[in-house]
């Protein structure tokens, strides 16, 4: 089978240089993953890619809560997504809702700009949707790079079928990135029943997830 890609969520430098080492294939840098991940500080960046030779990806995301971001907010996501590419990002990962849990297509525009050529990501906040067949038309229209899902379920493995419905939908237009509760025992699995390409785990899973699948592409 085609090589599946891994990319893991790290926090630190010590967690990124780790995920490498068993495996990974690229990185997504936060803080704070116990409210889903925060903007992480450009200095950790420089640092987390001054030691790695991996893509690594940053999390813009300026507060906790709801993905309803006011004006202010918006602005002020612009001006971390600036900071995060000064510092050397190699792709920026946000997520902008309506209160009427549709993607926000009126603000993720200026967020686009900001991020310039980097190839941008549309998190878990994609979970939270309304209708996900509208927003993954939405970001396809967009020209997002990917989009983070469970699809819609607590777990990846739980939404594996909606998984398959979403790589149908965006018919090879943007990667759909499985994530959520991706662990070694259940990747595999995942992998076949939703045919995504890319799969996203926590620093401590990756080396399972690894394992798994260079052991099924052996």
């Amino acid at each position: 089978m085609n090589r599946i890609l891994v990319e893991a969520c790290v926090t630190t430098v010590e967690e990124a240089v780790a995920c490498v080492r068993v495996g990974a294939d690229r990185l997504e840098l936060c803080r704070d993953l116990d409210v889903g991940g925060l903007t992480p500080d450009p200095g950790l960046l420089r640092r987390v890619k001054s030691e790695v030779s991996v893509p690594v990806f940053a999390m813009a995301r300026p507060r906790a809560g709801s993905f309803v971001f006011d004006a202010a907010e918006v602005e002020r996501t612009a001006t971390e997504i600036h900071s995060l590419v000064e510092a050397g990002a190699d792709g920026i990962v946000l997520g902008l809702l309506t209160p009427e849990r549709r993607v926000n297509e009126d603000s993720m525009p200026s967020l686009l700009t900001a991020a310039g050529a980097l190839p941008v990501t549309f998190h878990r906040a994609f979970d939270g949707v309304f209708d996900p067949g509208h927003a993954m038309d939405a970001l396809v229209g967009l020209g997002l790079a990917r989009v983070l899902t469970a699809g819609g379920s607590r777990t990846a493995a739980e939404g594996a079928a909606s998984l398959a419905s979403l790589v149908h939908r965006a018919g090879g237009a943007l990667e759909v990135l499985a994530g959520g509760g991706v662990r070694g025992h259940n990747v595999v699995e995942l992998v076949r029943t939703s045919g995504v390409r890319e799969v996203h785990a926590r620093a401590e899973g990756v080396a399972g997830v690894v394992q798994a699948l260079r052991g099924r592409a052996a």
